[in-house]
């Protein structure tokens, strides 16, 4: 039976079974469109709420196949490292019945397997809202806004027709009584830099918009991550050279310093 024919008494069933922790691993999961197991459990089942480590692993083994049984969830073809690396090498998209109990707005998308470069890309972004959401249950930084595509594209101009800039995510982060928002790019050196100097370019028209500034007081400096240094150089190099661009609109972090600067721990 697919999520379409379930009925309401069949759906508040599943709701009284799946409440909780598992109707807020399926909403996590449509919120960033795919996850991995090892994220799920990294947010989800940490090892001080368990007798272990491993048991905390099982219990997300679990859990994340009986909310596939029901079709709440569903696993992609493509895991990470292979079969080999077993149950967790698992990624995760909201399935039809997880469409109908979270409500979710507008017709339910008929499910497709992803391009590899489409869940490198996503399941990269997954894991910095996994690692930012992890550094702040060890310190005094806290999330205050996380929002993934679309909620966080912004309109350059009102009505229909108009540009619109199409960040990855949009983070905001309390750290004691500063605020640091930030408009994330998660650049997996798949886009030649042209490509990077529009969009550049397309964040310093809707700045100068004022739009967000009106709205916030503020407006997000733009993070750009990159996977390498060699990478980073490249694309400060064009940051640098390049004629109309607000240089402090933007800050390039290679992958393994990007907690650390969203966060506030790196100034």
């Amino acid at each position: 039976m697919s999520g379409d024919r379930l009925g309401s008494r069949e759906l508040a069933e599943l709701r009284n079974r799946f409440g909780g922790r598992p109707m807020a691993i399926a909403g996590q999961v449509a919120d960033l469109r795919l996850m991995s197991a090892l994220q799920i459990q990294s947010l989800y089942f940490q090892p001080s709420d368990h007798t272990s480590a491993l048991s905390a692993a099982r219990s997300c083994r679990r859990l994340l196949s009986a909310l596939t049984s029901a079709r709440v969830l569903v696993r992609l073809e493509r895991r990470i490292g292979g079969v080999h690396a077993g149950s967790s090498s698992w990624i995760y998209a909201l399935g039809a019945v997880g469409h109908r109990l979270l409500e979710a707005d507008g017709a339910r998308p008929r499910f497709r397997e992803p391009s590899p470069l489409f869940v490198d890309h996503t399941l990269a972004i997954a894991q910095l809202v996994v690692d930012v959401t992890v550094a702040t249950r060890r310190g005094t930084p806290e999330i205050l806004n996380v929002e993934p595509e679309p909620r966080c594209w912004r309109t350059l101009a009102h009505g229909v027709g108009g540009e619109w800039l199409k960040p990855d995510l949009f983070v905001a982060i309390g750290n004691g009584e500063l605020e640091h928002r930030w408009f994330i790019e998660m650049d997996r050196a798949t886009a030649h830099v042209p490509a990077l100097r529009r969009k550049c370019h397309l964040y310093q028209s809707y700045y100068q918009t004022g739009r967000e500034q009106a709205a916030h007081g503020v407006f997000p400096r733009v993070c750009w991550i990159v996977p390498d240094a060699d990478r980073a150089q490249r694309l400060i190099k064009m940051l640098d050279g390049e004629r109309g661009l607000t240089q402090d609109l933007f800050t390039v972090v290679v992958e393994q310093d990007a907690v650390d600067l969203i966060t506030g721990a790196r100034q």
